[in-house]
């Protein structure tokens, strides 16, 4: 087994791009409007090239102060995008869905990076950043359904304690699904990178078990918290005088 990636060439990036291309023709053919999607593909592109870059240099940093930064960055990234779905968007909510990110993705990033896999030194790039990013970003896609979804039912004039439950279980399907689908339907992402890079697929698949609790657990931590941050406040009863 070789211990390096196979490079992809500029023309083999162009050509990835067709089923892409596929859909966009789909899309503008059958809803006439595209403009979506065509913007999420360019910023998609333009944010990995930059990415490319940064990494680089983050990578191969010392100073646990950048690395924070990083990590703060992504945190309001995170908060900010996981709002995108409502229609009713507030100053508070972000500020709710912001510590609902913190609060599920920072307590277990440090258990995962400090713990599990013992990183050294603590703020170790290779580790940190990708291992947030995964966290972060499950944390804010299952945030976003648990949003959308709950903005949906009380807009039906559902009580509280029924949409929280609601949508607390649909903004779950994703992830359970893919741990139903892993190793029978799909291969994950970083399982299937570390074995293009040479590594033996049972210590590929311990780091797969280890990134699926983390993500299961961020996802549901952070939309249990989020919904929770929302439950109405409960009415006093007037004071009565003597």
């Amino acid at each position: 087994m070789t211990s390096s990636v196979q490079a992809i060439s500029v023309w083999g990036l162009v050509l990835s791009f067709i089923p892409a291309l596929v859909v966009l023709i789909i899309l503008v053919r059958w809803a006439e409007d595209a403009k979506g999607s065509v913007y999420a593909l360019a910023r998609m592109l333009i944010q990995l090239l930059l990415v490319g870059y940064v990494l680089t240099f983050i990578f191969t940093t010392q100073h646990a102060v950048i690395i924070g930064l990083v990590l703060s960055v992504m945190l309001i990234a995170a908060s900010w995008i996981s709002l995108r779905p409502l229609k009713a968007k507030q100053p508070l909510l972000y500020l709710k869905a912001f510590a609902a990110i913190v609060i599920s993705g920072v307590p277990i990033l440090a258990l995962v990076t400090q713990l599990v896999v013992d990183v050294e030194p603590w703020f170790q790039p290779r580790y940190v950043v990708p291992l947030a990013g995964m966290i972060f970003a499950s944390s804010m896609n299952t945030l976003s359904l648990a949003a959308e979804r709950y903005e949906a039912e009380t807009g039906q004039a559902e009580p509280y304690l029924r949409a929280r439950n609601t949508a607390m279980q649909a903004s779950l399907i994703p992830t359970i699904n893919s741990m139903l689908a892993v190793g029978l339907v799909s291969l994950p992402g970083m399982m299937t990178g570390q074995i293009l890079s040479g590594t033996p697929p049972l210590i590929a698949v311990k780091y797969q078990i280890v990134v699926m609790c983390m993500v299961f657990g961020a996802s549901g931590i952070s939309a249990a918290v989020y919904l929770s941050l929302l439950k109405p406040k409960a009415h006093q009863p007037p004071t009565t005088t003597e």
